[in-house]
């Protein structure tokens, strides 16, 4: 059997260049299917493995991305949310497409040096923010000086740091609007109100309830744990001196806990109070009604994180990307 020493000794008897080769073993980069094939056959054939770890130490590079969840606004969401299972497993097949590993960490910020810390660990090539939380400020300080970083959420007038995500505002009053053509009279937001993606969504809502002619908004603020939304929006409901005919909820799993108060006041969904959720999770599909909801497109939002970071990673500049919202129309509503 020939004995291969390295990548471009391979490389020769594969007759192809050394980039190619790479590509082809590790899975990263635009290569044919044939030539793919090929090649890991010959690999498998002369028992030839890349060595990885000089191959990161040759180009500086850990082929491994930072996701970062800051959780500076509710210390009790944990990252079984299933916002943070579709979005990380989204963001996970992206990087593997092209690649690359995921380093995911939970971050509960005690001070400003939080992504300082991570930054300087050296275990990643560039790193994904999940959501700005309460660390804007941060975000937008660290931005100035590391480079490949992008976010997911808002994008402010101004704003340094480079963000993709959905149009949350007008996400908000599409939600609303969809009561409003629905007959509801007497709308509700509940939910978190921390951070700026949510209050813009509360914005949109409060805006489309306005143009309506109709009473303003009322706001039933939550926590983000399902139990927590649970409690806090049975109590609300409980005060209030006329119930709501129509509930705009700040996320889908808030959306379940209405749904799930609302059954135990003993009011219908959705005949007598209509709710809608924000962010399209699979699981809404599964919901008894069927939950509707404004659809982030979270898919297409990690494939756009990743393409966005990578050319960062490569020195590119890049500018924030806001996401149509879509409306999507099932039982609860």
């Amino acid at each position: 059997m020939v004995s291969v020493k390295n990548l471009k000794e391979f490389a020769e008897l594969a007759g192809v260049s050394t980039a190619t080769a790479s590509r082809a073993l590790t899975g990263s980069g635009r290569v044919s299917d044939e030539t793919r094939k090929r090649i890991s056959a010959l690999a498998e054939k002369l028992g030839y493995q890349p060595n990885i770890a000089a191959r990161n130490l040759r180009t500086q590079r850990t082929m491994t991305i930072g996701v970062l969840v800051p959780l500076g606004h509710e210390a009790l969401q944990h990252l079984s949310d299933p916002f943070f299972n579709t979005m990380t497993g989204f963001l996970a097949d992206a990087f593997a497409e092209n690649g690359y590993d995921m380093l995911l960490s939970r971050v509960l910020p005690r001070n400003d040096r939080w992504m300082d810390r991570f930054i300087a660990s050296g275990r990643v090539d560039g790193i994904i923010v999940v959501g700005q939380s309460d660390q804007f400020h941060i975000i937008e300080t660290v931005s100035r000086r590391y480079r490949p970083m992008v976010v997911w959420g808002g994008h402010s007038p101004g704003q340094h740091h480079c963000s993709i995500g959905s149009d949350n505002r007008l996400g908000g009053r599409l939600a609303a609007m969809h009561l409003v053509e629905r007959g509801c009279r007497r709308i509700a937001y509940a939910g978190p109100v921390e951070g700026s993606e949510f209050g813009e969504r509360i914005d949109g809502a409060r805006m489309a309830v306005l143009e309506a002619g109709l009473p303003p908004l009322q706001e039933l603020p939550t926590h983000f744990e399902p139990d927590a939304a649970y409690a806090d929006v049975r109590q609300k409901l409980e005060t209030l001196s006329e119930m709501p005919d129509g509930i705009v909820a700040g996320s889908d799993v808030t959306a379940i806990s209405v749904i799930r108060a609302l059954r135990d006041l003993g009011r219908r969904v959705p005949d007598d109070v209509r709710v809608i959720g924000y962010d399209g999770l699979p699981i809404g599909e599964h919901m008894s009604p069927p939950l509707s909801t404004i659809d982030q497109q979270l898919r297409h939002g990690a494939q756009l994180l990743t393409e966005t970071l990578l050319r960062r990673i490569g020195g590119e500049e890049t500018a924030s990307q806001q996401i149509e919202p879509r409306l999507i129309v099932r039982g609860s509503s």
